[in-house]
């Protein structure tokens, strides 16, 4: 049998992404979307270097100026310069986010391909197991697992994640049961491959599409929920700044200042929505029965 030429191989995959990267950029809501987040993500990581004031530098004299040339977006009560706290803050809320997503992807897709592939007992428990975290609400489980183990950034991330992976199992589970049964898997199957390799090599990789949509929807859910919980005192603790803890902060002189909420305030809401409308577009894009 002659050898098949590696890029014809790859030519269905580049073809399948090129066409779901069309129907992606027809979406114009998603699109603005995503070039806002690239646009907040950039600032939060490189703008630092480009603010000449220190986050935690405080100058009491200086406490709740307006907008000037000195400090761009004014100082909060402490005298610390808002834009540098923005951007500080903004990259430990979207930090969290992001880490708190991939800890939730990992465990919803072991527990889910898991349960899906083998069946049976282990199937039994795990998914049950599945739907009682999911009868438990997430926000006070939550509440409760930062009070009792701490709410380091790191206990924070490990904390949103192992509470928020229950709806990537269910879509997991739901996938792996739709191709665990397919052709190409029965043949991988007779060839002689292990159990574990038919699942990483062959049925994951179908399910890429639903887990890229279920990333950007946990990011989002990710920030509102370390917004909450630092804004109730419970997450982030200054002076590591964080949008969370800059709004509850900002409570207190919303009359004198009122710019110390609306800008943390209207980023983590843009930023959630962007991820949101992100979400939805992958979906239709990266859904086959979406095609023109």
């Amino acid at each position: 049998m002659p050898d098949i030429d590696p890029a014809l191989q790859r030519a269905p995959a580049r073809s399948g992404v090129r066409l779901a990267a069309r129907r992606f950029a027809r979406n114009r809501g998603s699109l603005v979307a995503l070039m806002f987040l690239i646009f907040v993500h950039v600032a939060v990581v490189v703008g630092p270097v480009f603010v000449q004031h220190a986050p935690e530098r405080t100058s009491p004299r200086n406490a709740l100026l307006p907008p000037g040339p000195v400090h761009l977006l004014g100082t909060d009560e402490l005298g610390r310069d808002h834009l540098a706290r923005l951007l500080h803050g903004g990259r430990v809320t979207l930090a969290v986010g992001l880490f708190s997503m991939v800890v939730s992807l990992v465990v919803g897709t072991v527990v889910g391909s898991v349960a899906a592939f083998f069946r049976g007992t282990l199937e039994a428990l795990l998914m049950r197991f599945t739907d009682a975290m999911m009868a438990i609400p997430s926000f006070f489980l939550v509440l409760v697992a930062i009070t009792v183990l701490g709410n380091s950034p790191a206990m924070v991330v490990l904390v949103i994640g192992l509470t928020s992976w229950m709806v990537v199992a269910r879509v997991v589970y739901a996938e792996v049961l739709t191709y665990r049964t397919r052709e190409f898997v029965n043949a991988a199957e007779a060839l002689g491959a292990r159990q574990m390799r038919l699942i990483v090599r062959h049925v994951l990789p179908m399910t890429v599409p639903s887990l890229i949509v279920s990333a950007t929807l946990g990011v989002a859910f990710a920030i509102l929920i370390e917004t909450a919980i630092s804004y109730l005192g419970l997450g982030i603790q200054p002076p590591v700044a964080s949008w969370g803890n800059m709004l509850q902060n900002a409570q207190q002189y919303i009359w004198l200042s009122p710019m110390l909420a609306v800008w943390p305030g209207v980023l983590t809401m843009l930023t959630v929505l962007a991820y949101n409308l992100v979400g939805d577009g992958l979906r239709d894009a990266l859904d086959p029965r979406t095609a023109r």
